[in-house]
């Protein structure tokens, strides 16, 4: 299947619009793009805007992911009208949305309980039933029924029809058939050329979708701070990614979303002083960077999932310039196009085991990038004969020749990060 020519240098910033701002709307959000588009954001993920089941509800507000009406917008975010402003607003500055896509299950008060029952799966008895046991707040999806298939492409498609979306990050997609999700690509790509992002480790989904997320290194990220895993923990997911996965297929890495942050912590609770030297190499190794609401400011408190809780935004924006200078790093250079096999990766040697360096070629274009992964200073001689010439740091503008200096000194958890001239 063919893939939008502008996905190989996006990346995604992923909007939690509940808690995005006090009026947690469409509207109030829009006021928040010329500061994203500055920030070098260029594909904005909604979290599911529909409306939120009633029946067994969790909290006050709900899960985002249990669903009433799949071609609804919810009233806490605002009207159709206001959603079709924020597109053509979003479209205007140059960013392409994707919309989060709940197939696998519904809430229980969802509209095809009562149109399409036969949609649903049913327990001995007969009754509707949650996938889970613990996800008692929705119902599951009965994919045996061909029906159904045709009803959900078909809710898909209103998206794309009516307000021009750009793809969608389908949530779970592993527990939806991989031949329904073929014969949804397959019709709506006849509609627009979209982008296809799943919730999902598992490769035989890469038949389908452009992209996935890569939860196991977000863990051992977790893990490895923790000290509860090595260097070559790390290496090892890495390196199983790239043999399991096809040669294309796109990988997201990120340090926090939705999930990570209101059920475990903020990226600080869980990386600590590690987090910014994570996100470097989120944005710079062979995938494609996701940042979550509010990891600019720094936000540093959970999110409550199933009650309204605003990121706690102030004017400072103290990571702002962090993320612009690695997403336009990302999108400028060919060196760190994503699912390119004209970009090569080359793991550099150091002499001292906490310090990781890679080095990324296309053609002419090079990034270089030096993480010392420790709690402690490091003094390491980076030596290789892939390494020659000037080298330009991208946070300070400085500039180093590798071919004369191999000598090197970083504080804990420092990084480096630079393009060649």
């Amino acid at each position: 299947m063919q893939r939008a020519n502008w996905i190989q240098s996006t990346n995604i910033y992923e909007v939690n619009l509940r808690q995005y701002t006090a009026e947690g709307s469409f509207i109030a959000f829009v006021n928040e793009l010329p500061r994203l588009k500055d920030m070098g954001v260029e594909t904005l993920w909604l979290m599911p805007i529909y409306p939120i089941g009633i029946l067994k509800r969790k909290g006050t507000m709900g899960s985002y992911y249990s669903i009433m009406n799949y071609t609804a917008v919810s009233n806490d975010y605002g009207t159709k009208e206001d959603f079709s402003i924020f597109m053509q607003q979003a479209h205007a500055l140059g960013f392409k949305v994707i919309l989060d896509w709940v197939a696998n299950h519904t809430s229980w008060d969802n509209v095809w309980t009562v149109s399409h029952p036969e949609f649903f799966s049913r327990d001995d008895a007969g009754n509707f039933r949650p996938p889970f046991p613990d996800w008692e707040d929705v119902i599951h999806l009965n994919y045996d029924n061909r029906d159904l298939w045709k009803a959900m492409i078909e809710a898909m498609r209103y998206w794309i029809t009516e307000f021009d979306i750009d793809g969608f990050r389908c949530d779970m997609a592993h527990l939806v058939p991989l031949e329904f999700w073929k014969a949804a690509r397959e019709e709506l790509d006849e509609t627009k050329q979209l982008f296809w992002m799943a919730e999902t480790e598992e490769a035989s989904y890469l038949q389908v979708f452009d992209a996935i997320l890569t939860w196991e290194f977000l863990h051992k990220m977790e893990a490895y701070w923790k000290n509860e895993a090595g260097i070559n923990d790390l290496f090892n997911v890495l390196h199983k990614y790239d043999s399991a996965m096809l040669s294309e297929g796109i990988r997201i890495y990120f340090t926090s979303n939705h999930d990570e942050n209101s059920h475990s912590g903020s990226e600080y609770e869980r990386m600590g002083d590690g987090a910014k030297a994570f996100a470097v190499f989120c944005a710079t190794w062979n995938g494609m960077p996701l940042v979550y609401s509010g990891q600019e400011l720094p936000n540093k408190k959970r999110l409550l999932f199933f009650e309204k809780d605003s990121i706690d935004w102030n004017s400072s924006y103290e990571l702002h310039d962090f993320y612009k200078t690695l997403l336009t790093l990302k999108k400028n250079n060919p060196a760190l196009r994503t699912g390119d096999n004209a970009v090569h990766t080359y793991w550099l040697t150091t002499n001292n085991a906490n310090v990781i360096a890679y080095l990324r070629k296309n053609g002419g274009d090079e990034v270089l990038v030096i993480l010392n992964l420790g709690r402690e200073a490091a003094n390491f001689i980076l030596a290789d004969k892939k390494l020659e010439g000037n080298f330009k740091d991208v946070f300070n503008e400085t500039i180093t020749d590798f071919s004369n200096q191999n000598s090197f000194e970083m504080l804990p958890w420092e990084f480096l990060v630079f393009e060649k001239k």
